[in-house]
């Protein structure tokens, strides 16, 4: 059975920021410091590798990848 969305998002998401995310996944990752926005297109390109999307530039919005819930909202609204 493969990973719950959010468990994989996790790891891409821990690999870039080189550091454990907080535990609650509404927390935004940008206001804590663990992202920032160069870090933005590399979590982007880690998300559509892991779950094989396409995030087109109009979504490439801290807004959308906040934290590690809407990260799966999005992925969930976005896998066929």
């Amino acid at each position: 059975m493969p990973a719950p969305i959010q468990q994989r998002l996790r790891g891409v998401v821990e690999k870039i920021a080189k550091q454990p995310l907080p535990q609650d996944p509404e927390e935004s990752l940008f206001e804590s410091g663990l992202l920032d926005s160069f870090a933005l297109t590399d979590v982007v390109s880690a998300i559509e590798e892991e779950f094989s999307i396409k995030v087109p530039d109009a979504d490439l919005t801290p807004r959308k990848f906040d934290s590690l819930a809407r990260m799966e909202s999005y992925v969930a609204a976005h896998l066929s």
